[in-house]
């Protein structure tokens, strides 16, 4: 069977702003002769995300009442395990958050859709892992703790949004399914890049800036990670929508 003959049944496409959904778009606008799905541009972090997500549900009325619209959230992730490295494009089956209340037994846990989650491995065949993803309200720059809580959580990859998102929309009965792809690994740190994060979602220029510079030797390594990733971002998003074959396993 040719995986690419057919494309994901997905109507939108949710990508954190900036490099991420530029990455999305530069893809999907090579694509050609077929309706493509929406792309909306959303903040990073937990509570930004949903305060867009509520919102934007709110504005917009024009969802089929008997069928909610098909959902697909793409972008970089950090990777929690060894078996995972810069490039490898991972599938969510579920999502766990942090847990701030120490006290609470067991982890939040947020299920994808099965069977949309079914259709994009069928797409990607056997270039895509199928992993636990774990969200934080922060990021991890620490090789150690990415272990660590890899381990606590039973989780292989970390975000800022995925948990989020399927917070808000699993209720609503939206079909939701998660892919990303690695661009920094479990065995080296990251510079810590949180306070470049605003309140909105957005990125501070300035901060970021110094942010990488206190580090400069994990920054080369997170922007050649970045790099590679939003390649491999890009031409995904040709595999998932297109039948045109994109070079994905070769970046």
């Amino acid at each position: 069977m040719n995986l690419c003959q057919a494309t994901i049944p997905v109507t939108i496409i949710l990508a954190p702003q900036g490099a991420e959904y530029q990455a999305i778009c530069r893809g999907i606008k090579q694509i050609t002769g077929r309706p493509l799905p929406l792309i909306l541009s959303i903040p990073i972090g937990e509570e930004p995300v949903t305060k867009y997500l509520e919102t934007w549900l709110q504005t917009t009325t024009n969802f089929p009442e008997h069928s909610p619209p098909k959902v697909l959230l793409m972008g970089l992730c950090g990777s929690l395990s060894p078996n995972y490295s810069v490039g490898d494009i991972v599938v969510y089956n579920d999502c766990v958050a942090i847990q701030r209340n120490q006290d609470r037994p067991e982890p939040l846990v947020q299920q994808c859709c099965s069977q949309l989650t079914s259709l994009v491995q069928q797409q990607l065949g056997n270039k895509a892992n199928l992993v636990r993803g774990l969200s934080s309200d922060r990021i991890i720059c620490s090789s150690l703790e990415k272990r660590q809580l890899g381990q606590s959580y039973q989780a292989d990859v970390v975000d800022m949004e995925g948990f989020a998102t399927l917070s808000v929309l699993n209720p609503k009965g939206f079909a939701v399914a998660m892919v990303r792809v690695i661009s920094d690994d479990s065995n080296y740190n990251i510079p810590d890049l949180t306070p470049a994060i605003s309140a909105d979602g957005s990125l501070k220029p300035l901060p970021l800036a110094m942010g990488m510079l206190k580090q400069p030797i994990a920054a080369t390594r997170l922007i050649r990670g970045s790099l590679r990733g939003l390649k491999v971002l890009e031409e995904l998003s040709i595999r998932l929508f297109s039948n045109r074959q994109a070079s994905t396993t070769e970046a």
